[in-house]
């Protein structure tokens, strides 16, 4: 099965521990993190994605706001220039130990953190990376 993820999700992903906006969007996160975990692939959309639905319900769901388009943007340039692809919608990803590695060193190093300038998540995320990511939740599939 596939996971649907917009361009910036794909740093988040790099830093998820079970913590969200509220419990039904860290129980999503959750499954998505396992699905991820066991391989599933990622399939780049544009605007809201699978992690964004729990949120879709709320009176002005800031997964639609403008500030967040451009968050993608940021990133979709940054792990394009990382992977040498362009990451737009319709490219299908795969995750292993190896993408893992070279996302993770470039997000602790600073590569691919432009997307990440005004994140409320942006200090835990931080602290995450310095300790080595050893409290993720998404894992290079076995």
């Amino acid at each position: 099965m596939t996971i649907r993820l917009r361009p910036h999700h794909l740093l988040c992903l790099l830093t998820y521990a079970g913590k969200g906006y509220s419990a039904p969007f860290v129980a999503n996160y959750d499954r998505i993190a396992a699905r991820m975990s066991q391989g599933d692939d990622i399939l780049i959309v544009e605007g809201p994605d699978d992690i964004c639905a729990p949120l879709l319900g709320e009176a002005d769901p800031h997964c639609r706001r403008t500030s967040v388009r451009e968050r993608d943007d940021k990133a979709a340039h940054d792990v394009g220039k990382l992977l040498h692809c362009s990451i737009e919608a319709g490219l299908q990803l795969s995750i292993d130990e190896a993408w893992l590695h070279q996302m993770r060193g470039a997000f602790a190093d600073g590569r691919t953190r432009q997307a990440c300038a005004g994140c409320e998540w942006s200090d835990l995320c931080s602290t995450i990376s310095a300790e080595g990511y050893s409290q993720v939740r998404i894992r290079p599939p076995a």
